[in-house]
């Protein structure tokens, strides 16, 4: 069995369910009126990036949304192509807001996120997620490095910072006893989940938190941000190739996309030169080996196998690396069949598996004047190009 499948039999046998609620209802008020979680951040919305960073998660098995009143649209612009279910209407405080999505959603745990934090390692999900098997909450932190005194019109007097943290977000927690302690609160809303929790007498566990999850609140925030994700990532370029030779009848697919022919393509799988050179593009530009080590043509179980699942794997080994995909772009050679016609279903079809916006992927056809294999009409060929930003 390949190591991808075994990972996932593992991650089937879990008991636990865990959904994660990303709470996007601001208004944008400190931003000048523009919400902040629509804001462009490394060419993406913050809300697509705060998605993103835990629905690729593999202890997550959900992410669900909620957003602000009147803002419907321009949530689903930023969240085009990735499976978020319905959005949910939040209210005029966090708390309303919570509250809407813990009546939406079903399961043993959660994670209450913040869209304004749209950068978060899988390791703080690992911690958050270990320590619901000891506490009912967790929580990510970090020390305070500052010097804290109090304020008036003048500095006063310093703050023993000892003992103290900054809380972040993702939070952890056990459905049921998140539910059962907002049931039980009554005071003003709340900052954060875990005071809602602490108040009713449940434990919260302290994990390590990480600086990536600083909070984007006002310009100069979205200023920094940007200087740290351009130092943290390096662009990368990948190149795929791949070739199948006619044989048998029609159909074919191509880009996921089933195109009637009179002849067929020969492969153990389903000889979807496309995806094939889109999956060994991404693979390469992150060093991850190609398509044949992770779904080597050996094993019985991926014969006929679709290949969207190589390339839904491939999105998910460079997301799990904290990978942001910019463009795939493929060149199919072909005499026939004509390429023209299924040019916008094959680029709707891969932006679909790979969870990118359509604007990300380009298929171009070409053909070689009659020259060589494909110009006999022997096969088909194609070669990708994926551009990816990732850390070093």
């Amino acid at each position: 069995m390949s190591p991808w499948r075994t990972r996932q039999a593992a991650l089937d046998r879990r008991a636990v369910t865990t959904t994660a609620l990303i709470v996007a209802a601001g208004s944008g008020t400190r931003m000048g009126g523009e919400p902040k979680q629509f804001r462009l951040l490394g060419g993406k919305p913050v809300l697509r990036s705060a998605v993103e960073a835990l629905i690729h998660h593999p202890a997550i098995r959900a992410v669900r949304v909620v957003i602000g009143r009147g803002q419907q649209q321009r949530a689903e612009e930023a969240l085009a192509g990735l499976n978020v279910g319905d959005l949910i209407e939040g209210g005029a405080e966090r708390a309303d807001s919570v509250r809407a999505g813990l009546a939406a959603i079903s399961g043993d745990a959660m994670l209450v996120h913040d869209a304004a934090r749209p950068f978060c390692p899988p390791a703080v999900v690992d911690r958050l997620l270990a320590s619901l098997e000891f506490y009912e909450g967790a929580a990510p932190v970090l020390p305070v490095g500052d010097t804290l005194a109090r304020i008036g019109e003048t500095l006063g007097d310093a703050v023993d910072r000892g003992g103290l943290a900054r809380v972040q977000t993702p939070q952890a927690f056990r459905l049921a006893a998140l539910k059962s302690a907002y049931e039980q609160w009554a005071g003003p809303s709340p900052t954060d989940e875990t005071t809602v929790v602490r108040a009713a007498g449940m434990k919260v566990a302290a994990v390590q938190g990480d600086p990536a999850l600083e909070k984007l609140t006002l310009p100069a925030d979205f200023e920094r941000a940007e200087q740290w994700l351009a130092g943290r990532l390096i662009p990368r370029t990948g190149i795929g190739f791949d070739v199948h030779a006619f044989s048998g009848s029609g159909p074919i697919i191509l880009g996921g996309v089933e195109i009637a022919h009179d002849r067929g393509l020969a492969g153990h799988s389903d000889a979807d030169v496309v995806l094939h050179a889109i999956t060994d593009a991404l693979l390469g530009a992150a060093g991850l080996g190609d398509i044949g080590e992770h779904f080597p043509p050996s094993e019985p179980c991926w014969k006929g196998a679709a290949s969207a699942l190589f390339l839904a794997h491939a999105m998910e080994l460079l997301r799990s690396r904290g990978a942001l995909i910019d463009h795939i772009d493929c060149t199919i050679i072909a005499e026939a069949p004509k390429i023209g016609p299924h040019r916008e279903a094959m680029r709707a079809r891969i932006a679909h598996i790979a969870e990118l916006r359509v604007d990300q992927v380009s298929v171009k056809a070409t053909t070689t004047e009659g020259l060589g294999f494909t110009g006999r009409r022997e096969g088909i060929a194609a070669q990708a190009v994926a551009s990816i930003r990732m850390g070093s």
